[in-house]
């Protein structure tokens, strides 16, 4: 017999043991990661320490590129819990929680309940969700007001009530005091081509113009924009809409490019293991535009994808922005999949690729020319070793098991083997890779807490140290005396040292005085 997973009895307790297993799980289990979540809790830290909440600072100097909401929340949050991973990530971790639980009640209002504890589901457990959703990074807060501003436009549209107006402002008035334009540009941008493919632009544009909304809007995002420039002047407006707005369109930053077809496997990738339910729902165009609910979603991911495949710079996570409402359709096709050998196949992919790991990395140790990573990475048998390879055979094993349970519905496998996914990630490969690349910058930053001497960064640019250091670490010429911290491929540089600490891709050193030299 075949036990469908259709009680939403059933439904509700998987929904909650998705987003615990997704955000909560292991939260605190591996170190800060750089670059983005040791410079967004190092700025907190300097925000805390210098007792301003309105200028941020990174190692001392002007950091403008984003607004202030994260920084707050996170300050909060260490306030209360101590500066540890658990108190960096949590506000991350409670905002995407906030973010499926809009995914959750919005489809159990627009289609039914089950239909929105299963779309929640789907979210939180896809792959690039569940790992940007704890992070320490602005991401999971702007998600979440994406998400609201969108949902509550398409609840507008449905029901032509002018609170979802009202809704929609204030969820882009916090995002952009989360992130800046972005959190405004995708949804108006988005619901007008939806709107006009209605012929119903004309109602848009009286939405979009609402005085009340807008008042909003500006009462929310604005105090902090005018402080902080009032503060810094035309530098702020140089560095945060000029540079790290418009510039990350433009060109490039930081190194972060790409091709136009750069999401392509992003996608693939990030919607595991719903890739299967995706890929069956793109192969129902028409269906998708002829459905009000269906192209909404489309059109709200297919201007995210357009805008940021075109963008000059490109990380993975931009994505999210607008993979919410694909993962949405794809959880309106799950139901649909009838081959639980094709549905299963991308978990079962990704999981041999994490089994062949250590063999991968051995193959591209080669073509590494960055000193840190080649220097982190050439440890891997350390952090790869019999045990991780057990845990990936043991999931692999489980996953071939939801292959043989016919008893139950494809839908619940496949949930199943979403949690596993989810729950293998965040207890095996984040702690492993946590251990491998970033450990040793926390044992390095925590020998020279309470260290007299300066303590300089040279060629390195990881903040992450200065967090676990407690103590803003200056990039600067280094002097006799200083302990410096670079990687080991530079040490030769500094001339005489005597060597603190190695391991990795990590070197503290002491500059030794003219007299030793």
């Amino acid at each position: 017999m075949n036990y469908p997973l259709s009680s939403v009895d059933l439904w509700r307790p998987l929904f909650w043991t998705a987003v615990i297993t997704a955000f909560f799980v292991n939260l605190h289990g591996f170190p800060l990661f750089d670059l983005d979540e040791g410079a967004y809790t190092e700025t907190t830290r300097e925000m805390l320490l210098r007792g301003d909440l309105i200028t941020t600072y990174m190692n001392g100097q002007p950091f403008y590129d984003k607004p202030i909401l994260m920084y707050w929340l996170q300050a909060l949050s260490v306030t209360i819990l101590g500066q540890n991973e658990f108190g960096w990530r949590l506000p991350s971790a409670l905002a995407s929680t906030a973010w499926v639980l809009a995914v959750q009640l919005f489809m159990a209002r627009v289609v039914d309940r089950r239909s929105g504890y299963l779309a929640g589901s789907v979210v939180a457990l896809s792959l690039l969700v569940a790992l940007i959703g704890k992070a320490a990074i602005p991401d999971g807060v702007l998600n979440f007001c994406i998400s609201a501003a969108m949902f509550a436009i398409y609840l507008y549209y449905r029901e032509g009530q002018r609170r979802w107006i009202i809704c929609a402002f204030v969820a882009m008035g916090l995002g952009f005091l989360d992130k800046g334009p972005i959190a405004v540009l995708i949804p108006l941008v988005s619901s007008a081509m939806f709107f006009a493919s209605r012929r119903q632009l004309g109602r848009w544009w009286r939405a979009a113009l609402d005085p009340v909304g807008i008042m909003l809007f500006l009462a929310i995002a604005a105090p902090w924009y005018v402080a902080a420039y009032l503060r810094e002047g035309q530098a702020f407006i140089d560095g945060f809409f000029f540079k790290h707005n418009v510039g990350r369109f433009t060109s490039a930053m930081e190194g972060h490019g790409g091709s136009v077809f750069y999401y392509v496997p992003v996608i693939l990738i990030g919607s595991l293991p719903f890739t299967s339910a995706l890929l069956l729902a793109l192969r129902h165009v028409r269906e998708l535009i002829h459905d009000d609910l269906k192209l909404f979603l489309l059109l709200w991911f297919g201007f995210v994808l357009v805008f940021f495949s075109l963008s000059g710079t490109k990380l993975p996570h931009y994505l999210n922005y607008g993979l919410t409402g694909l993962l949405i359709i794809a959880a309106l096709y799950v139901d649909r999949l009838r081959t639980m050998g094709w549905a299963v196949l991308p978990l079962l992919l990704y999981l041999l690729a994490l089994l062949c790991l250590p063999e991968l990395l051995g193959l591209l140790m080669p073509g590494i020319d960055q000193p840190f990573f080649h220097d982190s990475l050439a440890d891997y048998p350390r952090y790869l070793d019999a045990g991780y390879r057990a845990i990936i055979v043991v999931a692999i094993i489980l996953t071939v098991l939801l292959l043989l349970l016919r008893r139950y519905s494809l839908t619940a496998r496949l949930m199943a083997g979403g949690l596993l996914c989810v729950g293998v990630t965040s207890m095996t490969v984040l702690p492993a890779v946590g251990a491998m690349v970033q450990q040793p910058i926390k044992e390095a930053a925590l020998m020279v807490r309470n260290e007299p001497a300066r303590v300089i960064s040279y060629r390195m640019n990881m903040p992450s140290f200065s967090v676990y250091a407690q103590r803003v670490v200056a990039k600067a010429t280094p002097r006799p005396g200083d302990i410096v911290f670079t990687t080991p491929s530079f040490v030769a540089e500094l001339g005489p040292s005597e060597q603190l600490y190695q391991r990795g891709g990590v070197a503290l050193v002491r500059i030794l005085p003219a007299a030793s030299r």
